[in-house]
């Protein structure tokens, strides 16, 4: 597939997915009865997922029409934002109970691993140059939220096996295991920590993906605060210091993402 095809299927795959996920965000917030078999923990997670997807959508459509102009960085973008939106319908899919959006979920989780599928070979295939400027510091951001966050995890989940007990968390949430846990421990903690070992050695495996991984850790932070915030204003107890550790990881994760791309994109220009 050429790289201009890749360019316009991209806005292609965008439209419907930014119409379905636009649908059931709006509904998700405004309609009780969606997550009324929820409880108050997991309603307010997933409210504030909506409003991370709702951000998503406007980063989705603007990055999707500038990589169609023929911006790679944007591309980049595009691909994290897609990322982002699979990881978060897999969760909708597979850990909101049954309700009149399932359908809406599993067709949004299709278009976006389907969008991938069909673009990610373009997009590797244009002619971009990774330069040393910001190359570091967006490695060392991603080693340092894998890390980060697997040891959180690992920090709930490996006391609760040993004493044989369920994660306090899982209990909040009513949830059996958390989806959460599932989806970062197998894999997107390890692309984080693969992606920032290999960048600073000049493997391009590495360099590429990069940027979609910050900008999927910007959006998947934004949601995370969001519903931070939603928890907070509920009266739950607890909300400060997570709140504060994401939101140090979204501005990180921001300026890693900035730095790197702008001189990606210097280098693309002059050559």
């Amino acid at each position: 597939m050429s790289t201009t095809r890749t360019s316009n299927s991209a806005l292609t795959w965008s439209l419907p997915i930014a119409v379905l996920v636009t649908m059931a965000s709006v509904v998700g917030l405004m309609v009780p009865a969606v997550y009324a078999q929820e409880t108050a923990n997991w309603t307010l997670q997933a409210k504030g997922q909506d409003i991370g997807n709702l951000i998503a959508v406007v980063v989705l459509l603007l990055s999707a029409r500038e990589y169609r102009r023929g911006s790679t960085r944007a591309g980049l973008v595009w691909l994290g934002t897609v990322l982002y939106l699979i990881y978060a319908y897999v969760v909708y899919a597979m850990a909101v109970h049954f309700n009149g959006l399932f359908l809406v979920y599993v067709a949004v989780l299709g278009l976006c691993v389907y969008a991938v599928v069909y673009s990610i070979d373009g997009l590797r295939g244009h002619d971009i140059a990774f330069p040393d400027g910001g190359r570091r510091l967006a490695a060392w951001t991603l080693l340092g939220t894998g890390v980060l966050f697997a040891v959180l995890w690992l920090s709930e989940l490996i006391p609760a096996l040993v004493f044989g007990q369920v994660p306090g968390s899982l209990v909040e949430a009513g949830l059996w295991v958390n989806p959460i846990h599932v989806i970062d421990l197998a894999m997107v903690l390890p692309a984080f920590i693969i992606a920032g070992a290999l960048a600073p050695r000049g493997r391009r495996s590495g360099l590429f993906w990069l940027a979609p991984w910050l900008a999927f850790s910007v959006l998947m932070g934004t949601s995370i605060v969001a519903a931070m915030l939603l928890i907070a204003t509920a009266g739950f107890d607890g909300t400060l210091p997570p709140t504060v550790m994401v939101s140090v990881v979204v501005i990180l994760s921001a300026v890693a993402l900035v730095r790197y791309l702008a001189g990606a994109e210097e280098a693309v220009t002059s050559a």
